[in-house]
């Protein structure tokens, strides 16, 4: 099951803490985007190390592969690691994994950085965020900023509201993912035990046959059919292109219904979580509740 060891935890923070930027995925090309990131977390009273990864670039990534998993185990690294953005890289540098050890500590990312955040909690590290880059961080709503900030200084969290898809309630370890980062993690070994966890997915940029496809991969894994309970978040840009007819056709909310009506545990739809403003901070492992009829999902303390 994808649970915490209580020895790997993470401390909360406290302002003279030291924050890192960590470029594991695609090169950076937009420079003021990290600079306003860094300033939302100097405002917590955090201390930002200097940035200088940006001008890093290898093809269409930050920098070669033994480069980026440098920066990412550095001996030195900070009590915050946050990752600059996303795209693609990441699970790259788990072929370079020779059994190294994970810092205990936090970890911020989501979208291609979920290999690497799914890694981490397969080796029972805590501290596993799945929130705001520090590309996007900037440009979240006040209440995400607050909620990741709460999360980070161990402070009460609010819970989060989505639509409910089947009822009843679950309660379990919890485990937030990008669905397609997620899937070609599938049979490694750094694919999670799932059984009795709470799942929430999430997407950007695939249409409804391709979510259709990796989901049928998933009950047919039967990954599915192990869990607890069952969340979507936001699946930015998933809808199929104008210039197909409806009949031929499934729109995205049909495709996730459908694909989980039948497990009988409770599922919530539409939660804050994922691509697009407003990008909810939840912290991997957790203990936590999915409440199917009133579309809940609630951080247990």
């Amino acid at each position: 099951m994808a649970t915490v060891d209580p020895t790997k935890s993470a401390p909360a923070l406290v302002q003279g803490d030291e924050v890192v930027a960590v470029a594991a995925s695609s090169a950076i090309d937009n420079e003021e985007e990290i600079i306003q990131g860094l300033k939302v977390l100097e405002s917590w009273g955090l201390i930002c190390r200097p940035q200088t990864n940006y001008k890093r670039r290898w093809g269409y990534l930050a920098g070669n592969d033994q480069t980026r998993f440098s920066e990412l185990h550095a001996k030195n690294n900070a009590p915050l690691i946050i990752f600059a953005r996303g795209g693609w890289g990441s699970a790259r540098l788990l072929e370079l994994d020779q059994e190294k050890s994970w810092s205990i500590g936090w970890m911020l990312g989501f979208s291609d950085v979920t290999s690497l955040l799914l890694a981490r909690l397969t080796s029972g590290f805590g501290g596993c965020i799945h929130g705001p880059l520090l590309t996007t961080l900037y440009k979240e709503p006040d209440w995400s900023k607050e909620r990741l900030k709460s999360i980070l200084f161990k402070e009460q969290v609010n819970d989060l509201h989505g639509d409910s898809w089947s009822y009843g309630l679950a309660i379990g370890p919890l485990v937030v993912a990008n669905l397609t980062v997620a899937s070609h993690l599938i049979g490694s070994r750094y694919f999670p035990d799932l059984r009795g966890a709470i799942l929430v997915l999430e997407d950007i940029g695939e249409e409804p046959y391709r979510i259709d496809r990796m989901l049928t991969q998933w009950r047919l894994s039967g990954i599915l059919q192990a869990i607890a309970g069952l969340g979507f978040g936001k699946f930015l840009n998933c809808e199929a292109p104008e210039e197909i007819p409806p009949q031929e056709t499934f729109r995205l909310d049909e495709v996730l219904k459908e694909r989980s009506s039948d497990l009988g545990i409770p599922v919530v739809g539409n939660l804050p979580i994922g691509h697009g403003c407003g990008n909810a901070a939840m912290p991997l492992g957790h203990k936590t509740l999915l409440n199917g009829t009133k579309g809940l999902l609630k951080l247990i303390t």
